[in-house]
């Protein structure tokens, strides 16, 4: 659904996006992360039809953003980092307003709006002034307004941004929805944590430059990082510190910890499987509490993969 291919974006002397090669396919969340002023927004903008890239080729659907701008934008809903939104509408409004912009038929409008509404959890708002919202529910009546005409793409640049704890939920589970739809969701964000348990693959951009893309798990393992899992047990006060020495040197774990009283350990990379340390500790009579797999912080990643040199 998005392909982009060596596209390249100049301001001046800096090069905002340098030589970027991504496909997203339907179905797809993507989770386009980096640093401010690393090329998300711009990036976003290319496909939008706002900005023309100054080489390479991008498309949505199959459609050139230089050339089928019309068309893409049937398909496509964008958000952008600063919501706009018309103060003196009510929420009824704007999006009767945007509806009617996308050339949706009259007599089709209501049902639409009302089914938008429903999604976003902004039905009993529909009259509230959208001066009147809290930051959290003008961020899904952003959202809401991308989708009144189904657009089969979503742009969503930082829409969990300035929002508190509960908002942020509320909004990744309506994207998580979103995706199960079967939309293809872009979403450029800072809160990597968020990001690795919404979103089905990674970008990762510093300086214009791609650094990574694909699924989660081969950022992890391309960075030399196993699985974690966290091992309490039964006992202890008896039994961890002899449960420690068993696994410390094992030649499949990379690393072992004793933190409070649980055992933390890393797998080596691309050692999938860990029925072999239960396996372990049992036949040494040691019994287990719990056994809770965990993964790597997508931050980690991150940094390996920018080499640390974000700004």
């Amino acid at each position: 659904m998005i392909d982009l291919a060596c596209v390249t974006k100049k301001f001046g002397n800096l090069v905002a996006v340098d030589n970027i090669t991504l496909n997203i396919a339907a179905g797809e969340i993507f989770g386009f992360i980096g640093p401010n002023g690393a090329g998300k927004s711009t990036t976003m903008k290319i496909l939008a039809c706002l900005l023309r890239p100054d080489a390479g080729t991008a498309e949505i659907d199959g459609l050139d953003v230089t050339e089928d701008g019309d068309a893409i934008r049937q398909r496509l809903g964008y958000m952008p980092d600063v919501l706009g939104v018309y103060q003196d509408l009510t929420v009824e409004e704007y999006l009767h307003f945007f509806a009617a912009a996308y050339r949706l038929p009259r007599k089709k409008r209501r049902s639409t709006i009302d089914g938008v509404l429903e999604l976003t959890d902004l039905t009993e708002k529909k009259r509230a002034m959208v001066e009147s919202l809290s930051r959290g529910m003008q961020q899904r009546l952003g959202i809401a307004r991308v989708l009144v005409h189904d657009p089969k793409v979503l742009l969503l640049d930082e829409p969990a941004s300035g929002l508190d704890p509960r908002a942020r939920i509320e909004i990744r589970e309506l994207l998580a929805e979103l995706g199960r739809m079967g939309k293809c969701i872009m979403i450029s964000s800072h809160i990597l944590s968020e990001l690795a348990q919404l979103c089905t693959s990674i970008g990762i951009i510093e300086r214009g430059k791609l650094m990574y893309a694909g699924d989660i798990e081969s950022a992890y393992r391309k960075i030399g990082v196993g699985k974690t899992i966290a091992i309490c047990l039964e006992e202890p006060d008896e039994d961890i510190n002899r449960a420690f020495q068993m696994l410390k040197g094992h030649p499949r774990i990379a690393r072992a910890e004793i933190v409070g009283d649980r055992i933390d350990i890393e797998l080596v990379p691309d050692q999938q499987g860990a029925h072999f340390v239960i396996e372990l500790l049992v036949g040494r009579g040691i019994h287990i509490a719990s056994f809770s797999p965990r993964k790597p912080r997508l931050e980690d990643a991150f940094l390996s993969l920018t080499r640390g040199q974000v700004q």
